[in-house]
C-alpha cells in the first residue's frame, strides 16, 4: 500500500480568505472598546458605582489607519475603517505601483473587502527594517499587524519600532501571529506610556502562562486566539471549494493558494 504523501508534498495548498470578516469585526470592535474606555466603564458597573470621570473618546473620522499586510483580513479591516471615516495607509512585501497590481481576486465573503484595491490612500512596500520604520513614522492613530509568520517578519516590532509608534502613542493590534511582536518591548511600551494601547489576539508565549505580565499590563485586551471562530465558517470553506472546482474544471487558476516561496 502506498505511503500517504505528507502535506508538504501537496502541490497546491488552498488554505486562507474564508474568516476575514469575522476577524476584521473583532479589530474593529476592540479598537471601539478601547477608544471608548468600555473596559473602564465595565470596571464601573462591577464595582455597582456610577460617577464622572475624565475619559475622553474620539470618534474615528480623520484618524489614520495603518494596516501591516494587506491580504483578505487587511482588506476588510481597512473597509470598515474606511466606512467609519479613517484614513489607511497599507505596507506591503512587494510594490503595487500600478492599478492592475493593486486588485486581488482571491475568495472574500461576497460584498467584503477591498478587491480592487482602491482603500488605501497611501501605499508603502518594502522587506528592509528601514522600509517599515517609514511606514511607521507615519502619524498612525492604529498600526494592524495582518500579516503571515516568517523568519522576516518575526519580531518585526520591537524596541525601535515601539519608539517610532511613541510619536503617536498609536494603539496596535494584533490577529496575525504573536511572534510578530517582542513581547518583552511592548510591556515597555504600554507601561511607559509610548503606546496607546493594544488588542491582542495572538500573543507570545501563547498560549499565555497563568499569571504572565500582559494580563495585568495597562491598557491592553487579550483574548485566547479566538477571533477567527465562527459557525458560518464551514460555509464559506464549501464556498470556496466549490470555485476552485470550478476553475480546476475549466483550466483556470486556483485561487488562495499558499505560496511556497514566501511561505504564506
Amino acid at each position: 500500500m502506498a505511503r500517504p504523501r505528507p502535506v508538504q508534498e501537496v502541490g497546491d495548498h488552498v488554505l486562507y480568505g474564508q474568516r476575514s470578516s469575522f476577524i476584521a469585526e473583532w479589530v474593529i470592535g476592540t479598537w471601539l472598546m478601547a477608544n471608548h474606555h468600555f473596559l473602564a466603564y465595565g470596571d464601573m458597573q462591577k464595582e455597582k458605582r456610577f460617577s464622572p470621570t475624565s475619559l475622553f473618546a474620539y470618534d474615528s473620522p480623520g484618524l489614520r489607519m495603518g494596516v501591516l499586510g494587506y491580504g483578505a483580513i487587511g482588506r476588510q479591516v481597512a473597509k470598515i475603517a474606511q466606512s467609519l471615516g479613517m484614513e489607511v495607509y497599507v505596507y506591503t512585501r512587494s510594490e503595487k505601483p500600478t492599478p492592475e497590481s493593486r486588485k486581488d481576486d482571491s475568495y472574500c465573503v461576497p460584498g467584503t473587502g477591498d478587491p480592487d484595491g482602491l482603500v488605501p490612500a497611501k501605499w508603502f512596500h518594502g522587506s528592509s527594517k528601514e522600509e517599515l520604520n517609514e511606514f511607521l513614522a507615519q502619524d498612525l492613530d492604529i498600526l494592524v499587524l495582518s500579516l503571515p509568520l516568517t523568519g522576516a517578519t518575526t519580531r518585526i516590532l520591537g524596541r525601535e519600532q515601539f519608539d517610532i509608534l511613541s510619536k503617536k502613542q498609536t494603539f496596535v493590534s494584533n490577529i496575525s501571529r504573536g511572534k510578530h511582536i517582542d513581547t518583552d518591548a511592548l510591556l515597555d511600551a504600554l507601561r511607559e506610556g509610548k503606546i496607546r494601547g493594544a488588542a491582542l489576539d495572538v500573543t507570545d508565549p501563547e498560549p499565555l502562562p497563568d499569571g504572565h505580565p500582559l494580563f495585568s499590563a495597562p491598557n491592553v485586551f487579550t483574548t485566547p486566539h479566538i477571533s477567527w471562530q465562527t459557525p458560518q465558517l464551514f460555509p464559506r470553506v464549501v464556498s470556496m471549494l466549490e470555485r476552485n472546482l470550478e476553475n480546476l474544471a475549466t483550466g483556470k487558476p486556483l485561487i488562495n493558494v499558499v505560496n511556497r516561496k514566501y511561505n504564506y
